[in-house]
């Protein structure tokens, strides 16, 4: 084997630990009852109307956070390339999507319920120096809305990595040569620009809708089992002590494969072509 190999040899063997061989091993127990014999009864169950609506709430959140996630991170992105602002703005911008993107988990949750539930920061400091009460609007952070503006702290980070790179692509010429032509601006962005970006705004949202999708260890510190959500529901059919049952989780799990493994290749589809015309 030659040397240059060797590097990769850790990743590989990574992957097939970690990832491919728990995969396997889920879509194995999926078709399986608990005594090991072959049954289809697992897939059968994710009919049932509770897993339909977790599926379906899941779907939502991961949507509402991965378009939000990609307008507002779009826009920070377009401001710090695009916009001509001061030079030090852009690598702290990138420093800091870089820590905040990779910050979920339990840290996250146990943030956001300092700030925005019912004795947090922000919901106090409303009440106390602008008399505005934020839960009597309705607003609740345990909710469909909480949890979507919680996922908002990583998602709009990771727009913000995934898209700048795209927007250092649009090449100076096209805009000069429109110009030429008596192009205005928004005929540049309608015609040229938005068509050549559109690839890559599509594959980072529904890149930004599989990261959500599968995030757990938030949703479950947040809400708990507050919130019927596929990922709470799996955790809970897997070691949960009242809905125990391991071969409905690798069901749900393997759902979850499918509808995130879509996400992925159309994701790397779009995304190849992006590449194809920033050249």
């Amino acid at each position: 084997m030659p040397l240059a190999w060797l590097g990769v040899v850790p990743f590989f063997v990574f992957a097939l630990m970690f990832l491919l061989l728990p995969t396997l091993f889920l879509i194995a127990g999926a078709f399986q009852d608990p005594d090991g014999h072959f049954t289809l009864q697992n897939l059968r169950d994710l009919l049932a109307p509770n897993i339909i609506s977790a599926y379906w709430i899941s779907i939502e959140i991961s949507a509402a956070s991965a378009l939000g996630g990609a307008f507002f991170g779009a826009l920070l992105a377009a401001a710090v390339v695009l916009n001509g602002l001061p030079g030090w703005l852009r690598p702290t911008l990138m420093t800091f999507s870089g820590v905040a993107s990779n910050f979920a988990g339990l840290p996250l949750a146990f943030a956001f319920l300092a700030t925005l539930g019912r004795m947090g920061l922000v919901t106090v400091l409303l009440s106390s120096l602008l008399g505005f009460n934020l839960y009597r609007t309705g607003f609740n952070i345990l909710s469909f809305w909480g949890l979507t503006i919680t996922y908002l702290y990583f998602q709009i980070p990771l727009m913000v990595l995934i898209l700048t790179p795209a927007l250092d692509g649009l090449k100076k010429e096209w805009r000069e040569a429109s110009q030429t032509l008596g192009a205005t601006p928004w005929q540049y962005w309608r015609m040229i620009a938005f068509p050549v970006l559109w690839p890559s705004l599509l594959g980072t949202t529904l890149l930004l809708f599989a990261n959500s999708f599968g995030a757990v260890a938030t949703a479950y510190g947040l809400t708990g089992s507050t919130l019927n959500i596929v990922t709470i529901l799996l955790y809970a059919q897997i070691r949960g002590d009242v809905l125990h049952n391991q071969n409905l989780g690798y069901a749900l799990a393997l759902g979850m494969i499918v509808i995130t493994g879509l996400s992925n290749v159309a994701y790397i589809v779009l995304r190849t072509r992006s590449e194809r015309w920033l050249k």
